[in-house]
């Protein structure tokens, strides 16, 4: 069956009120963003939903793209027919001819906007239903929780058939929230929360710390793997990676071991504020869950927060680890997060740092480090690099070709 539009619905957009158009508008760009490789695809956004018009383009591919956007809480394909009683009940038998399968129940809804048509909603439902009933022997009709809802709705300009719902990514749409910076390491904890964040509608950059020779071009590359995972959710992420040997190596030799992790975190997150005000983001977000190392308990959050006024966002705070791989799991970042190759945090790792940092030693630790001349020539060696969603396709034919040699 070629199916002719796809019909979007909003779900939570649904209810923004006097700021619908605002999100609405945002999805249609990220929608277009993802549908950059199907040019023929024209998208229209109304009040209660989207429609995209396929012509001929492929109505599968271009569902796998739809799935992971946010914003969308479901979708279907849609036959567009001409207003005729037997072509409405023939498209719909062949529809659901498709579809079924033995056992399963089914049930029409209709709709009708255009009220010079000759059935109503009731004879729409009655005629269609004993079409697909009388065609189709074996199969049940049942009213409440069918396996299977015939949608077919008679507008003006034309009558449209759908009998599928494929469920999206929900949430808001990315970029409707505003800017974040996500502080994002090689490990389990902060690509589940740049997954979260995106998911309330925060556009995220990715800031990465890299201190070579200490840390290999695997874990760089590593990082940047995360980071393509994160692609199909938004299109492309700016990835930003920020040279940090110099600064560990003087934190290790200047500070007492008990507080390095403490200073540490100190210096990423001055970094990621400047980074943040340069490239216009209103928050910091990173994967911190709390107790889970010593820089995660409430008195190191204090002691290293102390650096920025800038809101910090946390999605996985008060998550156990479990629940993390979980997400982790579905948004297949975890089989890459535990790759042996490790961050500039684990090679300078103190044996036994302090879980209860007092910030006055901090500040007065940090008065023998040239901390301003050590943040600007970390920010003069920063590179940028645009991530997108192809170069997670580029990277599985990279690998195929890598298996067959």
């Amino acid at each position: 069956m070629k199916y002719t539009e796809i019909m979007v619905r909003y779900g939570e957009l649904s209810t923004k009120g006097k700021n619908r158009r605002l999100f609405i508008s945002q999805l249609a760009r990220n929608v277009k963003q993802a549908l950059h490789e199907f040019p023929e695809v024209k998208i229209r956004g109304e009040r209660d939903r989207m429609h995209l018009m396929l012509n001929d383009e492929d109505s599968h591919e271009v569902m796998d793209r739809l799935k992971p956007i946010f914003g969308i809480q479901s979708f279907s394909p849609v036959i567009k027919i001409e207003k005729e009683t037997e072509m409405i009940k023939n498209t719909a038998l062949e529809m659901m001819k498709e579809v079924w399968k033995e056992g399963q129940t089914f049930k029409v809804k209709s709709r009708r906007s255009d009220k010079e048509f000759v059935w109503d909603t009731n004879d729409l439902n009655r005629e269609v239903g004993a079409a697909i009933f009388n065609g189709m022997p074996g199969i049940e009709v049942k009213m409440v929780k069918p396996d299977i809802r015939m949608e077919v709705e008679v507008r003006q300009e034309a009558a449209y058939l759908s009998c599928e719902t494929i469920f999206g990514a929900g949430g808001l749409p990315v970029g409707s929230s505003g800017k974040g910076m996500l502080m994002l390491s090689g490990g389990i904890d902060s690509p589940v929360a740049g997954y979260l964040a995106m998911k309330r509608g925060v556009e995220v950059e990715a800031v990465h710390f890299f201190s070579p020779p200490y840390t290999s071009e695997q874990s760089l590359q590593k990082a940047k793997d995360l980071t393509v995972k994160l692609t199909p959710y938004v299109g492309n992420i700016q990835f930003i990676t920020v040279p940090f040997a110099e600064i560990q190596e003087e934190i290790k030799r200047q500070i007492p071991s008990g507080y390095w992790m403490t200073v540490t975190r100190r210096f990423m997150l001055r970094l990621t504020e400047l980074i943040r005000q340069q490239r216009k983001g209103l928050a910091i977000i990173n994967g911190e869950s709390l107790g889970q190392v010593a820089s995660q308990t409430m008195h190191s959050m204090l002691a290293i927060n102390e650096v920025t006024t800038t809101p910090i966002i946390r999605p996985v705070i008060a998550m156990d680890k479990s629940e993390i791989i979980k997400i982790a799991e579905k948004i297949d970042t975890f089989e890459l997060a535990i790759q042996p190759f490790e961050d500039c945090c684990t090679i300078f790792a103190p044996p036994e740092p302090k879980t209860k940092p007092k910030l006055e030693k901090v500040i007065d630790y940090e008065k023998r480090l040239d901390v301003d001349g050590l943040i600007k020539r970390a920010l003069e060696g920063i590179l940028m690099t645009e991530i997108k969603s192809t170069d997670q396709f580029l990277n599985q034919m990279t690998e195929e070709v890598d298996d067959l040699l």
